[in-house]
Order: structure tokens, then C-alpha cells, then sequence
């Protein structure tokens, strides 16, 4: 069919929007490169799979995948609501916390209001904005050389806060450079923010962070009625595949957020699996114990080849190369090692590398010796 082009019928927010880029799959990157046995260290998986608990709960689920799914997630909305020592109506499900990330722009977000977020955020952030045709206004990151590189500048968030801002996206851990705030600090700048500024706290790697320092800011709720928590299954439960998320609110916002959610947008084997998959405590205490290990494996590796890392309390690790980092994505992807290449985020001399398996780090350090001296 002869292609069209659309883009004069489309909303002002779509016409400039540039699709999310993942990582690259497995199959895709054999079939575009006659590899085989590939390895993914791109999206920040858990190589250890999903809980045992959420398999077992998917395969209870099989026989009634005819029927669609609880639209309220009335099962997984009760268990996280006693996690969290919240009421149930607190909660808004989503599709992947990506999902709840879009409901909060569709909710709160229109030309002519704006958002504030970090220079290096989740790619997701700008995308939503765009979306609604809100503005975006960009905070530069910390310097390079300071004792947290490249992360989220509080103070100059704050300042960059206006009378149209309704917004502000933080990330604690930040993706992608793995960066991290102080519980206590990032705390009294959401207290400080003003009423009508909605305060999103990206989760999304919690599981993973020293909860001590970072703190937990579904606690802060109570406190700050403008205060948003978003979290995932994707990344420590191992759920990625069934795209599951939520958001934590004053039950004012949820009410808001639920208005625009579709309807069934979390199906049935997520709802089981995520459930299950939160009473499995010995699971998250493995995933977090092998994600150190292959930390401390990656970074020693790394160190050794003469490569700069930033500081990461998530499960992975942005890697500076000091130079164009795209040749060397290229050679990893032609050795079978596929890493996330940042330059759309303004970082083309680094690569996200997650923390995969003992193997999986050994294989991807291998391949960087070997490809390094040749470049």
C-alpha cells in the first residue's frame, strides 16, 4: 500500500513526537546480525527470571484467559494496598508504570501548563508531555565531576519551577544513569513544592536501592497530598513480559487517574502474577543479592578495561567510553551482546549496560577487551 502522509490531521503534540526506542530483542538483533546465541543486557531485566510463585500463579490462570480480566484489580489492588499501609482507593494500575506515567500528563497537563524534569530523565517524561502539548522545561543534570554525576539537581529543579508548572517528574533511582537522592532531601523539596505542582516520584528500581537512604516515599503520602509514587513489576519481580505497574496517590489524584485509564488494561495473568509475585519476599532477597555480586563483578571488569562508571543504585550501569560509544554498541551487537546505546539522551559517549548473570557479565567484559584495543 502506498504510504500517506497523515501528519497535518494529527494534534499538535503528536506531529513532533519520536517514537520510545527499546532495547533491541534477542530475535531481532540474530536476525539482523546472522548471530546466535545472543545475550541482552539492554533493558534491565532480571536475570534471574520471574518469582516462581507468579509462574505458578500465570499457570493457574490459563483456563480462564476467555473470560477478561477484573477491571478493577480488586486481588492486586488489596495486596498493595497492605504493603503500603495505604487504602485501596490510593492505587491506579497500569500497563507497565509507563502506563500511569501517561494517565498523570492526560490528567494534569494541557498547553499552556509545563513540567519540570531532570536533563537526563526517563525518556518517558518529555514523551508524555508532548503527548498533551505541555510544555517541558529541562533542568540541567549535576556536573560530571561531582561526587553524584549527571544526577537530579534539586535546587535548580526548585528554581525552575513556575506559575504554569503542574508538574515535576523525579526518578529515585534515575534511569539511565542509575543515580540516586537522599531520602530526607528529596523529601522536604516535594514538601516545599507548591499545591497546585504534582509531585511524581519514579520508583521504578526501588526494589534494588538501599531503601535507608533512598527512603520509600509511599510513607510521605499522608504528608503531601500532591505527592505521586509510581513502582513496577517489570524490573526486580521479573514481570517485564506482562506489563504490570501502579501508582500511589492522595485518592483524590487516583480518582482523576482512573478516569482516564482504559478499561481491562492490566490482563489477567498480570493481576495473578503480580500478586503472587509480592508475597515472594526470598525472591526480591535473591534478585537484590545477585544484582550486587554482578555489580561488584561489572564495575571491577569495567575498571580494569580503563572505563569510567557512574554511580548506580539500580541494576545497572551507565559506562562512559570517553568517546563516540557507537562503534563500540555496534561490535558488541556483531559479538551477540546487546547493551542500551543513550545518545538520544544526550549521551553519546556512554552505554546502559544492565546487571545480568555471572556468565552474562563475563561475556559482555570478554568482548569489551577484545573489542576495545582494536578501536
Amino acid at each position: 500500500m502506498r504510504r500517506r502522509d497523515f501528519t497535518d490531521l494529527a494534534v499538535p503534540g503528536v506531529r513532533g513526537l519520536r517514537p520510545y526506542t527499546p532495547g533491541k530483542p534477542i530475535a531481532e538483533l540474530e536476525r539482523e546480525y546472522g548471530v546466535s546465541d545472543s545475550i541482552k543486557l539492554a533493558s534491565n531485566e532480571n536475570p534471574l527470571g520471574a518469582s516462581p510463585r507468579a509462574l505458578e500463579a500465570i499457570r493457574g490462570e490459563l483456563d480462564e484467559v476467555w473470560l477478561y480480566p477484573d477491571a478493577n484489580g480488586f486481588e492486586l489492588k488489596r495486596a498493595l494496598a497492605e504493603r503500603h499501609g495505604l487504602s485501596p482507593d490510593c492505587i491506579t494500575l497500569g500497563n507497565g508504570s509507563n502506563d500511569v506515567l501517561v494517565f498523570l500528563a492526560q490528567a494534569f497537563l494541557q498547553p499552556g501548563l509545563e513540567a519540570v524534569f531532570s536533563q537526563y530523565c526517563f525518556a518517558v517524561y518529555p514523551i508524555a508531555c508532548r503527548m498533551v502539548g505541555a510544555s517541558e522545561r529541562v533542568v540541567p543534570a549535576l556536573p560530571s565531576a561531582g561526587p553524584m554525576p549527571l544526577g537530579h539537581d534539586l535546587r535548580a529543579l526548585y528554581q525552575a519551577i513556575g506559575p504554569e508548572t503542574r508538574m515535576v517528574f523525579v526518578a529515585n533511582p534515575n534511569n539511565p544513569t542509575g543515580t540516586w537522592l537522599d531520602g530526607r532531601r528529596l523529601k522536604d523539596f516535594a514538601a516545599s513544592l507548591p499545591p497546585q505542582v504534582i509531585c511524581v516520584i519514579d520508583e521504578a528500581y526501588a526494589e534494588y536501592a538501599d531503601s535507608d537512604v533512598l527512603g520509600d516515599a509511599s510513607t510521605w503520602l499522608e504528608e503531601l497530598p500532591n505527592l505521586v509514587v509510581t513502582r513496577t513489576f517489570s524490573k526486580a519481580y521479573g514481570l517485564a513480559g506482562l506489563r504490570v505497574g501502579y501508582a500511589l496517590s492522595n485518592p483524590g489524584v487516583a480518582d482523576l487517574l482512573n478516569r482516564v485509564r482504559p478499561p481491562f488494561n492490566v490482563n489477567s495473568l498480570a493481576l495473578a502474577a503480580a500478586r503472587a509475585a509480592l508475597e515472594d519476599v526470598e525472591f526480591i532477597e535473591r534478585s537484590r543479592a545477585a544484582n550486587a555480586g554482578g555489580m561488584e563483578q561489572l564495575r571491577e571488569g569495567l575498571a580494569a578495561l580503563g572505563l569510567e562508571v557512574l554511580p548506580s543504585a539500580a541494576n545497572f550501569l551507565l559506562v562512559d567510553f570517553g568517546r563516540d560509544a557507537a562503534p563500540v554498541n555496534e561490535a558488541l551487537m556483531r559479538a551477540g551482546v546487546i547493551v542500551r546505546p543513550v545518545a538520544n539522551y544526550g549521551l553519546p559517549n556512554h552505554l546502559r549496560i544492565t546487571i545480568g548473570s555471572a556468565r552474562q557479565n563475563e561475556r559482555l567484559l570478554s568482548a569489551l577487551a577484545e573489542i576495545l584495543p582494536a578501536q
